[in-house]
């Protein structure tokens, strides 16, 4: 609905525009998406139109690639058997962050779906890790000005919480996520199958994103995840699926219901932990994951959020044991790097942070287990000390 509405004088020749789209997508947990028998990703893009045969392209993350040979043939036998067309051979591409630091990955992809000749109706099935994805999802938001998307997400990390998500970007000048765009994909279909061949430091690394929601969100799961933390460090799949399936969801109704899908605020509670996270992975040239620089995000803001007053130290405690149960070191050398007055080098990451959204500095920390709060200024020496803390942390034998 269009609302224009004239203004009194002496604004007579201002008219104001006013309108609401809806979204919706499915998140799907399954096994086996590409056997005949899985119907869940052809009815995924059938889901608006049943009677269509639907076109698309599919790209693979080059890790997925090698770990799954037979993927690449499996895509057009799937397609064959439930009628959907697919309008050329996979294309596979490098993976991992390196996808996100160049234009290799997004001008691929923008290629495939001109010569297929993707329209705004067909779609792009993205298969891979989370900064696969978020580059793949950029090329499609741009193609057409939006090409359906539909995420399969092979990672801890992507199927808990990146996948699930309404954002997609890729790195530049240093800085992550510079260039990107809110684009509700069209579907998401996590495949648990994809764990199984991850390398067990990338298994860990999506269990952060867990620990982040659980805290900032459900103190029960949070007290799951203390409970389950032996399993989980383990990899055991009935504990690993259960917790991505929480965690996503949690990730999905913040957005839903949050009301700040499009990050138009000052906020971003969902991102917890990630100023110092951001930073981390900048300043080691991303050799530190993703998750694991959560990891100790979470960790310092949990600190900061008890060295201020905020939350109990005993919580705090708690909160970075549940991190190293499940396998996670606190800290990186790279914390201890420091400018000619003495500042540590990650404490530009709070400037960047506000730069990226804009608006006043707006940092989420913990008031209780399960609820986070809003603090719009930092006490550095306050943050110093938390750092010197980790790393006697660290030190411990």
């Amino acid at each position: 609905m269009v609302i224009m509405t004239e203004l009194p004088a002496p604004a007579d020749q201002i008219q104001e525009l006013r309108f609401t789209v809806d979204f919706d997508y499915p998140a799907i947990f399954t096994r086996g998406v590409f056997r005949a028998s899985n119907p869940a990703l052809a009815d995924c893009l059938r889901r608006r139109e049943p009677s269509r045969v639907p076109g698309f392209v599919a790209v693979i993350d080059a890790g997925v690639a090698a770990a799954w040979p037979n993927l690449a043939t499996a895509i057009p036998l799937y397609a064959q058997s439930r009628n959907l067309r697919l309008a050329a051979p996979a294309l596979v591409l490098p993976g991992g962050e390196a996808a996100k630091n160049g234009d290799g990955v997004v001008d691929a992809v923008l290629g495939l779906m001109r010569e297929a000749g993707i329209d705004r109706h067909s779609f792009l099935v993205a298969i891979g890790g989370g900064a696969f994805l978020d580059a793949a999802g950029f090329a499609a938001a741009t193609c057409h000005r939006g090409v359906r998307l539909l995420r399969l997400p092979t990672t801890v990390l992507a199927q808990n919480d990146a996948a699930v998500g309404v954002k997609n970007g890729i790195n530049r000048f240093g800085s992550k996520n510079f260039i990107g765009s809110f684009a509700p994909p069209w579907g998401v279909i996590a495949d648990f199958d994809f764990l199984d061949t991850l390398e067990p430091r990338d298994r860990r690394a999506g269990l952060a994103e867990a620990v982040k929601v659980a805290a900032i969100r459900d103190s029960g799961f949070l007290e799951w995840l203390e409970e389950e933390a032996g399993a989980l460090a383990a990899f055991a799949p009935d504990a690993s699926e259960v917790m991505i399936r929480r965690s996503a969801a949690l990730h999905m109704r913040h957005i839903a219901e949050g009301g700040d899908p499009f990050e138009t605020g000052s906020a971003r509670p969902l991102d917890f932990g990630h100023w110092a996270a951001h930073k981390l992975e900048s300043m080691t040239g991303h050799a530190l994951r993703h998750g694991e620089a959560v990891a100790i995000g979470i960790a310092l803001d949990g600190l900061y959020s008890a060295e201020t007053g905020l939350l109990e130290g005993a919580a705090a405690e708690r909160l970075c044991a549940l991190l190293e149960r499940l396998g996670f070191r606190l800290f990186h050398p790279a914390m201890e790097a420091r400018d000619g007055a003495g500042r540590r080098l990650v404490l530009d990451g709070l400037r960047e942070f506000q730069e990226h959204l804009g608006g006043e500095l707006t940092l989420t920390m913990l008031a209780a287990p399960g609820r986070g709060c809003e603090i719009h200024a930092v006490d550095e020496a306050a943050l110093d000390r938390c750092i010197g803390l980790l790393a006697e942390r660290d030190r411990r034998p």
